[in-house]
């Protein structure tokens, strides 16, 4: 994961702005990719509703907000976090936001963030989820808090908002109004190909993969797009484990932005890689070489077969970190 940035403003679409009208929920949006994307939103005429916790690189307690995340807050950002601040600035550019600070990795958290673009603007129409952080480990040294709280933050809080963001996208599919909404989840090179010192993220970077194309088949058919990106950018996230990373998280926000708008009609269940100038379609598993004996195998045959297929298959991208 290197590359450099690539410089210049957000470009808009000249004589539009593609998300005009558009309410659009940003989770994590207090620093880093997740307020570039809300940033970006903004400025391309959405509603943003920014969500952000205040919580360190590993989850624990920072300023502002603060509170650990085993307890909800007040939904409304409170006045001198980073989502307020995120707030502040889309407004001062003439844009509209609202802060929202509970965590989504809750049910109470999901559903008032949900609530919080329906109350304030009457609806929603993207849901980008972006929250997460990290707690690196070699295996043998990683305990079970660390491996629940990342598998919390990044998988569950992916879940529950794309739940009660669906449910209300289904209901309104089925009172008969008209549905254009796109969720955009995040994953990672982690989650695609693993990453030295990760167990815990890559899992759960790779589960967000499965719940991407299983939301995507379960809501198409209520008007419901949900793609995936995997983002390489240098955030406080990303600086200490990829010091040559120079992408920024501005470089990423113009793909997302597309994929929350209506212009990305029809493209679903599918993961992009984003790095500076550079996107990527990523190519998922494929049946690949393949033997049928046309009835059991011994476990001595099955390792024949196995090793002989092995040859004629491609082999796999290596895991980041390996030396």
């Amino acid at each position: 994961m290197t590359g450099s940035a690539v410089t210049g403003d957000n470009p808009r679409t000249p004589g539009r702005n593609i998300c005009e009208g558009r309410v659009v929920i940003v989770t994590g949006a207090g620093r880093g990719l997740g307020r570039a994307h809300a940033l970006a939103f903004a400025a391309e005429g959405a509603k943003v509703v920014v969500n952000d916790l205040d919580v360190g690189l590993d989850g624990g307690v920072e300023g502002g907000l603060g509170g650990s995340l085993d307890r909800g807050l007040d939904r409304t950002g409170g006045s001198g976090g980073p989502a307020q601040r995120v707030v502040d600035e889309i407004r001062a550019a003439g844009g509209e936001a609202v802060a929202h600070g509970g965590d989504i990795a809750t049910t109470d958290g999901a559903s008032t963030l949900v609530a919080a673009a329906l109350e304030t603007y009457g609806r929603l129409d993207t849901l980008v989820n972006n929250a997460g952080f990290l707690r690196d480990r070699m295996l043998v040294n990683l305990d079970e808090d660390d491996w629940d709280a990342v598998m919390r933050v990044h998988v569950k809080g992916h879940f529950l908002p794309l739940k009660h963001a669906a449910a209300h996208w289904r209901a309104e599919a089925k009172a008969g109004r008209p549905v254009a909404a796109r969720v955009v989840n995040t994953t990672s090179g982690a989650g695609l190909l693993g990453s030295v010192g990760q167990g815990n993220y890559a899992a759960a970077k790779a589960g967000i993969i499965g719940l991407t194309l299983v939301a995507s088949a379960e809501m198409s058919r209520y008007g419901v797009q949900v793609n995936a990106i995997a983002p390489a950018a240098r955030t406080r996230m990303t600086e200490a484990a990829f010091a040559g990373l120079a992408a920024l998280p501005e470089d990423v926000s113009p793909l997302v932005v597309w994929l929350g708008s209506a212009d990305s009609a029809g493209v679903t269940g599918r993961v992009f890689e984003a790095e500076g100038g550079r996107i990527t379609v990523m190519e998922g598993w494929r049946p690949g070489p393949t033997a049928d004996k046309g009835a059991r195998w011994t476990p001595a045959d099955a390792g024949v077969a196995a090793l002989k297929l092995l040859t004629e298959a491609e082999p796999p991208q290596p895991v980041y970190g390996v030396r």
